[in-house]
């Protein structure tokens, strides 16, 4: 057995789904897209995209020396409906990813094993990157044959479907490429149809400024007025594009249960609302949660308790209409004011 062919048996035995190959060089379409991307504003208030542009676009540039990007793929697939708590509107909906420990933590460390197997295997260098850089993974994904990125613009296969963390191991070795996916979304528009803010202005095209995810985890301050309305009673994050799309049929259980092993959705908005900042670092430690600050989560929460319909649950907005943060307090005046009229 070659070494690419003993990378890939032990990438699966590390529990990847997937493993794959490409050259850093393989994304030329790269700069061009986020350059229209950035221009078009759809970026929002995520300036670190437009500031590492030249990182981002041209990942041969990120680190020179490399010759191989390892691109692997690791399953988080819901053992319920993560649409369900939609109908339950006294609770919040958090993104299944968010659900358990933080991704990052959990990904980096499996792929730091095998990196070090690889090196033991043939002296290199490396390096890891989970999410953290300006990396495109998605797009490098697709071009080591990983899965395609979806009209939802997330990466999708025929064997996982579209629930799965990506991770990537760049190299200085020289590796047997793999042929590049192609597009297999076909006439379905399940992904676009779904979306509650209409954040996809055409196929394949995000608006991220529309968008729930980032609305309810990059947005600073107050969310639109019209949008706030459509987000319902989701509080971090949104998984309705990925949760309605066919090739999910072919998901792959999670393998590490650590991704389900602490829920926190659904879980009461009134008792989420409450929380100050040690009780929000506390209860979300070590989830991906905790990065958002307690002022943005309790911004969520408001908006969630302001479309639930739900008039007794205005006391606990009311109780926040002062709230230090002025981001929350605007929150919660406009819960109250919805739910008077409920």
């Amino acid at each position: 057995m070659d070494l690419k062919a003993k990378l890939v048996e032990q990438a699966l035995a590390e529990g990847f789904v997937a493993c794959r190959v490409c050259r850093p060089w393989d994304v030329p379409e790269v700069p061009g897209r986020l350059a229209d991307f950035v221009a078009a504003g759809y970026h929002g208030q995520m300036g670190w995209m437009e500031e590492r542009m030249g990182w981002r676009g041209n990942p041969a540039a990120l680190w020179p020396e490399a010759r191989s990007v390892i691109m692997l793929a690791e399953s988080y697939a819901p053992r319920h409906d993560p649409l369900a708590v939609l109908d339950q509107p006294g609770k919040g909906a958090v993104s299944v990813y968010a659900q358990g420990r933080d991704y990052h933590d959990v990904v980096k460390k499996r792929l730091k094993r095998l990196a070090r197997w690889l090196i033991e295997q043939a002296p290199c260098e490396v390096k890891v990157f989970v999410d953290t850089a300006p990396v495109p993974e998605k797009a490098l994904a697709q071009a080591a044959g990983l899965g395609w990125q979806g009209k939802h613009t997330n990466v999708l296969s025929r064997d996982w479907g579209n629930w799965a963390f990506l991770g990537s191991v760049f190299t200085t070795l020289e590796l047997a490429a793999d042929a590049p996916e192609v597009d297999h979304c076909g006439s379905c528009r399940a992904c676009q149809d779904v979306c509650p803010t209409d954040a996809f202005p055409a196929p394949y095209r995000l608006d991220a400024r529309r968008c729930i995810s980032y609305l309810t985890i990059e947005h600073s301050g107050p969310v639109d007025l019209e949008l706030r309305a459509r987000m319902g009673n989701r509080i971090y994050g949104c998984d309705d594009c990925l949760a309605v799309c066919p090739w999910n049929k072919f998901a792959v259980a999670a393998s590490d249960m650590r991704y389900h092993g602490r829920e926190v959705a659904p879980s009461d908005l009134a008792d989420l609302a409450g929380l100050d900042d040690a009780a929000f670092r506390a209860r979300f430690s070590g989830s991906p949660i905790k990065r958002i600050g307690r002022d943005r989560f309790v911004r969520n929460v408001l908006y969630a308790i302001g479309n639930s319909g739900m008039p007794a649950l205005a006391p606990v907005a009311r109780g926040l209409v002062e709230d230090a943060d002025a981001a929350v307090a605007d929150a919660a005046r406009w819960a109250v004011a919805r739910l008077a009229v409920s």
